[in-house]
Formats: structure tokens, C-alpha cells, sequence
């Protein structure tokens, strides 16, 4: 029995019987706030963070007022990515190793530009083509407030824009787990008839970026040499749907292949954060004392230069409100290992 997906189809109809709260509003809609934040990051950052104004923004919001709120980039990944591919198309090698389609999730399109940015430098680094196609959000944020029908129109367009590129030569890959495995879970479910056999097929080939890089080491396209020698201690923090529907043996298999990296799992359960559950004024003392069981005292314990890993951008901020510790996505620590330095984000 799938609890989520009960919960996900009560919640669309007794929101046709009594109309949508607003908070649950605000948050399906967090690709359209955020594309209309992006316009002007500034703006953004003042009402997400300065003082008063951003109480009476969460208080209006039914956000936790002890919750930090994400800011904006000065740019989303797809404005980056643009301007990127303007920039190496006229003296760029030829990629030895394919393409590699990347889902830009609204994720971290929106709020974690960076890990994406450094994700796409990480592939082409090691020699593949990284291309960005038309898809609209994953439509994660109306999925977890019971919103089916806008989630499965989404679903459904997504299916049919990908559906003639994707492939086991030409993989679909994604950064942010609950939006990727959209397409090995309820994308399924959602598809319309004429489109299962497609869903079924865009599902066999849409990896998660640990997924893919360690499929690709397996093959002997990706090799230790590429990577430097310098030691580092990692501890992995694993995403709920990422632990349901995949494993973290990837996450350790891809964090283990520079030489002198070693890579403890950190025995947690959910990190607390839950999507928005940990935003709401009501749960957030919950989420809490959820980050206090495991997973904040591990990463209190380290020393400072050991790096955490999480790939889910929840947990990350959930780690970051609760140790004060950065974490990075395990593709960000691996881009930041390759041999001979890395590139800044405007290079």
C-alpha cells in the first residue's frame, strides 16, 4: 500500500469539496513565485530575509518564523546554462562519451543554481555532452499538496517532450531526487494510456546523477586517474526517495572512487525537512527534534574540514538551519576532485 499516493488522491478531492488552503497554494506554485523572484533577486532576498519583513512574510505564508527561507542566485541554471553554451560552442572539443540529457528541476534551477552549474561542469569535464531540453517542472510541489490534476497535466507534457530523446544511448539525469524519480514513480500512474508504454520507457533510462556516474564507472568511462590525490573524510546523508526507490551504494561508490576518499553513511532517517513539512509553523518544532535524533549530532561531531554529502536540496537546508554546516551534493564534492582544479561558476 502506498501511503503517499492515498494521502496525495484524499487530499485532491476534499480539496474539490472545500477549496485549496493558501499555504498549500503558495507552495504547488513555488515555480511561478520563483520565476517571478528571478526576475529581480534583490528584491527576493530582502523579502526572504530582512528583518520584519521577512516575519510578516512567513507569518502571511503559515511558514515557522525560526525557519530560514531559501534566496535566489544572481542567475537560474538555465540563464547560465545559455550563456555557457554561447561561450564553448566555438572552442569546445568534441565530447568523447555522448549526451547526456540533464533535467533542470524547478529546484535547483530556481534556488541551487550552483549544484547545478557544477554538476554540468563535472560531466563535461569528464567527457560528456551535457544538453538541457524543453520540459516544464517535475510538478514534485503539487504532487505532495494533492494537486493530481495540475501534477498530471505537467507529467503528461514532460512525457510527451522527452519521450523521442530518451534513451539507454541518450539517459535522462537528474540532480534533485524527488523530482527525478517523479518519472520512475507517479509519472506511471499519471500518464494517459496513449502515453504508459512512453512513461514506462522514459523511466527505464532517467537516473539520478549517482545512478548514472556510477553505471558510467562500472563501464570504465569514468577512472580514479581523473581525480585527485588529496585525502577527505565524507559523511552521506541519504534522500527518503532516493533510499525508497534507489540506494545510497552509488552515492558511496561514486564518493569512494578519488583515491583518498573515504565515505561514511550516517545512519539517519528522514532528515525532518520533508519537502515544505518543515517550512509549516505547525511541524517545524517536529522537524526538528526529527534532526535532532541522528543526523544533526553525527554532523555536530566532525571536524570541520570533513564534508557532508546530502543530495536532496530539503536536507540540505535542514542541515544548514540546524548544525550551521554547508552540505554539498555528492556531484559538487566529485567536481571539486578532478585533477588539475575546477572552474569558477562564470567560466
Amino acid at each position: 500500500m502506498d501511503v503517499a499516493k492515498l494521502k496525495a488522491e484524499f487530499l485532491q478531492h476534499y480539496y474539490d469539496a472545500n477549496g485549496v488552503p493558501f499555504r498549500s497554494q503558495l507552495i504547488a506554485n513555488y515555480s511561478r513565485s520563483s520565476r517571478i523572484g528571478s526576475w529581480s533577486p534583490g528584491v527576493d532576498d530582502f523579502l526572504m530575509t530582512g528583518k520584519g519583513i521577512s516575519k510578516l512574510v512567513k507569518k502571511i505564508s503559515g511558514f515557522a518564523g525560526h525557519r530560514s527561507l531559501p534566496k535566489l542566485p544572481g542567475e537560474t541554471l538555465k540563464k547560465w546554462y545559455k550563456n555557457h553554451r554561447s561561450r564553448i560552442a566555438e572552442h569546445s572539443e568534441t565530447p568523447v562519451l555522448g549526451p547526456v540529457y540533464l533535467f533542470c528541476d524547478e529546484f535547483t534551477n530556481y534556488h541551487d543554481a550552483k549544484t547545478g552549474i557544477e554538476t554540468i561542469l563535472l560531466f563535461e569535464r569528464l567527457g560528456y555532452e551535457v544538453i538541457i531540453p524543453e520540459h516544464l517542472e517535475s510538478g514534485r510541489t503539487w504532487l505532495s499538496k494533492g494537486l493530481l490534476r495540475r501534477a498530471k497535466i505537467i507529467a503528461n507534457k514532460n512525457i510527451k517532450s522527452l519521450g523521442q530523446l530518451i534513451s539507454s544511448d541518450s539517459p535522462l539525469v537528474g540532480i534533485e531526487p524527488s523530482a527525478i524519480l517523479c518519472f520512475r514513480d507517479e509519472y506511471i500512474d499519471l500518464a494517459e494510456d496513449e502515453l504508459f508504454h512512453t512513461a514506462k520507457a522514459i523511466s527505464e533510462n532517467a537516473f539520478t546523477v549517482e545512478e548514472f556516474l556510477s553505471c558510467e564507472i562500472d563501464r570504465g568511462r569514468i577512472r580514479r586517474e581523473q581525480f585527485g590525490s588529496e585525502s577527505k573524510k565524507i559523511k552521506l546523508h541519504g534522500h527518503c526517495q532516493q533510499k525508497a526507490l534507489s540506494t545510497l551504494a552509488h552515492s558511496v561508490k561514486i564518493l569512494s572512487l578519488p583515491e583518498n576518499y573515504s565515505v561514511d553513511t550516517i545512519a539517519s532517517g528522514c532528515c525532518g525537512m520533508a519537502g515544505s513539512f518543515g517550512y509549516e509553523k505547525e511541524h517545524y518544532d517536529l522537524s526538528m527534534k526529527i534532526g535532532e535524533l541522528v543526523l544533526f549530532p553525527a554532523i555536530r561531531h566532525q571536524p570541520e574540514e570533513v564534508l557532508v554529502a546530502a543530495a536532496g536540496t530539503s536536507c540540505r537546508h535542514q542541515i544548514l538551519d540546524g548544525t550551521g554546516k554547508k552540505a554539498l551534493h555528492p556531484a559538487q564534492i566529485l567536481y571539486r576532485a578532478l585533477k588539475g582544479g575546477t572552474l569558477e561558476m562564470g567560466e
